[in-house]
């Protein structure tokens, strides 16, 4: 989801040495930059709007059609020369179906943050009323949780302490066959860029259960 240390876990991986191509480096809400690929931002756009919907408005279900396949053939071509080639985009939550079938050796590794600070890191990026973001984590995070149930892979708690945080990126890194970053001094990931509490309005069952399960889940 959105505003869950997702660009923390995938600056942390790239430092590492996972190859992300052209990726973010800073914008005015991630002092680091979001880390993103802006064309692999830009396709799933295209991808969620041609299925009436946007990354604050799920379609109940995604459809690639012929052109998104050749379209996201194209934008992995333009990596092939390298080893290790990854993105990070919430928006591929919503998407995971073509993605699966186009590269069936792919893999995952997800992060999740409380609600309630998520509600208020979009409220302070997107003005977005809190009703609405705790929907949208449930949305996004749901797809998460029942991926993970299909075939397990990593996912890591954003809420816990720094160097916890740490030590677990440090072990995903190492099953990913990445080479490791080369000291502590450029470490990307510091606790006093995270600026949102858990704190906030009781949350619906629904959302409370799912975040039980995924701290459950997390390694």
């Amino acid at each position: 989801m959105h505003r869950s240390g997702t660009s923390c876990l995938t600056g942390s991986l790239q430092e590492a040495g996972l190859f992300l191509g052209e990726a973010h480096t800073w914008n005015k809400h991630n002092q680091k930059g979001n880390r993103e690929n802006q064309r692999i931002v830009d396709f799933h756009d295209r991808l969620l709007a041609d299925n009436g919907g946007a990354w604050d408005d799920p379609p109940a279900r995604v459809e690639w059609g012929e052109e998104h396949v050749a379209a996201a053939r194209v934008l992995l071509a333009d990596y092939a020369e390298h080893a290790v080639f990854g993105f990070k985009d919430p928006r591929a939550l919503l998407a995971l179906d073509g993605w699966k079938q186009l590269v069936p050796s792919i893999e995952f590794v997800g992060i999740f943050r409380h609600p309630n600070a998520v509600a208020t890191s979009l409220d302070k990026r997107s003005t977005k009323p809190w009703h609405e973001s705790v929907e949208l984590w449930y949305q996004y995070n749901s797809v998460l949780y029942r991926e993970y149930e299909k075939q397990r892979f990593p996912i890591l708690n954003f809420d816990v302490e720094e160097a916890v945080l740490d030590k677990h990126i440090h072990g995903i890194v190492g099953g990913m066959g990445l080479p490791g970053r080369q000291g502590e001094s450029d470490k990307f990931y510091s606790s006093d860029l995270k600026t949102n509490s858990a704190k906030g309005p009781f949350l619906p069952w629904k959302i409370r259960r799912l975040y039980r399960k995924l701290k459950k889940a997390s390694v």
